[in-house]
C-alpha cells in the first residue's frame, strides 16, 4: 500500500483514482499531477514503481496544499472571518447556512435535528 501525503491509498484502483484519496486533490488536479510525473492515467498503483511514488510524493509536497496544512488553512479562514464579526462568521458561529441558503424550511443539515416547541398543539 502507497502512503502519500500520510494517506493510505488503495492500491489496486487507477493511479488517477487512488490520488483523489487525499484532501485536497480531485479529479482535475490528480491528472495534472499524473502528466508532470509521466504516468499513464490507465496504470494502477500497484503496478507503480518505488521511484514514481516517490516522484509523485514529491510533485504533491512541493506544489500542492493538502491534508493538515490545506484542513489548517480553511480553519483559520474561517475563524479570521469569526473573530471579524462579519456576517459569515457570525453564520458560522451560530451553526447556520453560510451561503445564502434558506433557513424557515430546510437547513437541517446545518441546524441538526428540530426541537420541537411547546404549546404548538392546537
Amino acid at each position: 500500500m502507497a502512503r502519500i501525503a500520510g494517506v493510505n491509498i488503495p492500491t489496486n484502483k487507477r493511479v488517477v483514482i487512488a490520488l483523489q484519496y487525499i484532501h485536497g486533490i480531485g479529479a482535475k488536479k490528480a491528472e495534472e499531477i499524473c502528466q508532470k510525473v509521466s504516468i499513464a492515467a490507465e496504470r494502477r498503483v500497484n503496478q507503480l514503481s518505488d521511484a514514481e511514488v516517490l516522484q509523485i510524493r514529491e510533485t504533491i509536497d512541493r506544489d500542492y496544499m493538502v491534508e493538515g496544512d490545506l484542513r489548517r488553512d480553511v480553519a483559520m479562514n474561517i475563524k479570521r472571518l469569526m473573530d471579524l464579526g462579519c456576517y459569515r462568521g457570525l453564520r458560522h458561529r451560530r451553526g447556520l447556512p453560510v451561503r445564502g441558503q434558506r433557513t424557515h424550511t430546510n437547513a437541517r443539515t446545518r441546524k441538526g435535528k428540530s426541537k420541537p416547541i411547546a404549546g404548538k398543539k392546537k
